[in-house]
């Protein structure tokens, strides 16, 4: 290499090091985000009793208007609750019922943020497994869970479990609450939400 050769060489040095330090902090950005997107847990919700689309068993149907189900709710569990969750609120609706608006089967709110699901039989607020929380008037009229009991030849209907992670410890209503107002403060205060649908029909 000549003279001029090796003073044009050690001027580029400087710049081809800077752009080499870019490059590298930007790679490792990139994995970083890459490893935190990987590490982050998704929100879900999901049953030992059944999977995702199942049809719903006579346990967990009405029982009553036609239906003869033994009206027990069936076992839940969620994992993924984003930070910052400080209750959850969990409702079951079928939107196929021919109301207009649907039909709510299940309201239940201010459930402890430390719980991760519900067990079996916790819709009947006799049964006492969820005492903190309260679970608000139906579409049957009456809190507490009530199961699945679509009008005869109407076909398949959703029954939709939804699970919502909530900003707030509580919120400020009753067991004598309709659903619409529950579903109305817990859509103002959610984080996050999962869903486990299940079908039946008659």
């Amino acid at each position: 290499m000549n003279v001029l050769g090796y003073g044009l060489w050690r001027g580029c040095r400087p710049q081809t090091a800077t752009l080499g330090r870019i490059l590298f902090s930007l790679v490792a950005l990139s994995a970083l985000v890459f490893a935190l997107d990987a590490r982050a847990e998704p929100f879900v919700l999901t049953s030992p009793d059944y999977a995702e689309g199942d049809r719903m068993r006579a346990e967990h149907r009405y029982y009553g208007f036609g239906c003869n189900g033994e009206n027990i709710s069936p076992h839940l569990k969620w994992s993924g609750a984003p930070e910052g969750t400080r209750s959850f609120a969990l409702v079951m609706h079928d939107p196929d019922a021919p109301t207009g608006s649907g039909w709510w089967h299940w309201v239940v709110f201010n459930i402890p943020a430390q719980m991760r699901g519900l067990p079996e039989g916790s819709g009947d607020p006799k049964n006492g497994l969820i005492p903190e929380a309260i679970q608000s008037r139906t579409d049957f009229g009456s809190p507490g869970y009530g199961g699945a009991c679509p009008p005869e030849g109407h076909g398949e209907h959703r029954y939709q479990f939804r699970v919502y992670a909530l900003k707030v410890e509580q919120l400020p209503l009753d067991e004598n609450s309709p659903a619409a107002m529950v579903a109305y403060q817990i859509n103002a205060n959610k984080l996050a939400e999962a869903q486990l649908e299940l079908k039946f029909g008659r």
